[in-house]
């Protein structure tokens, strides 16, 4: 998607993003969420265009990622229900799945508004797990972006073509998902130590 020449610019930038979301997320939420909105709108840009070969697609990218970022720090306010219904929303399919069939569209729309307002009622934990996973993920896929551009075999199949679906690892790869739920509970361990002062003094 990105121009060879940007790659280990882009792999700089998941890194940096995805240790300052994983490990410092709640204290830097309105940041995170810029980076995410991004990565985000990058992501969708480039599935429309196609590889980015000219100035105009680069620029195109840019415009993406900068439309993605300004409309997710505007949605702050409702960041944290749309993550809860998304999450609710993902539960429904994930178990109706199992049974080989379809959620009911009232099951869905009902659960989704339950995951909003349950997110809503526990906004610092779901900022915190948000953030950590998410920025576990961008941490990954940027540290693989730049061991793959010093050495191409030494990855296999893991970092190539910017892997964007951290639950659909390369095959072969399986390590890259370890790797990445490891750093996220890490992240999220880091976190909570680092609110806990707060907290012990907001009583």
């Amino acid at each position: 998607m990105l121009p060879e020449t940007l790659h280990v610019p882009a792999a700089v930038l998941f890194l940096v993003g995805g240790v300052l979301s994983c490990f410092l997320g709640q204290r830097t939420f309105r940041i995170v969420l810029g980076l995410y909105g991004f990565v985000v709108g990058v992501l969708v840009a480039g599935s429309l265009i196609g590889p980015a070969d000219t100035t105009r697609d680069l620029l195109m990218l840019i415009g993406g990622g900068v439309g993605g970022a300004v409309a997710l720090v505007l949605a702050y306010f409702i960041g944290v229900a749309l993550i809860g219904a998304a999450f609710a929303a993902l539960a429904v399919h994930a178990v109706a799945a199992q049974f080989g069939s379809g959620p009911p569209a009232m099951l869905v729309i009902a659960c989704t508004i339950a995951g909003a307002l349950i997110a809503l009622s526990v906004q610092r934990y779901v900022i915190v797990v948000g953030t950590a996973f998410g920025g576990a993920w961008l941490l990954v896929m940027g540290a693989l972006g730049l061991w793959h551009r010093e050495s191409v075999t030494g990855l296999g199949t893991a970092a190539s073509g910017w892997q964007a679906y951290p639950l659909r690892p390369a095959p072969g790869e399986s390590w890259v998902l370890i790797l990445w739920l490891l750093l996220a509970v890490a992240g999220l361990v880091a976190q909570l130590r680092l609110s806990a002062p707060r907290m012990a003094r907001a009583r």
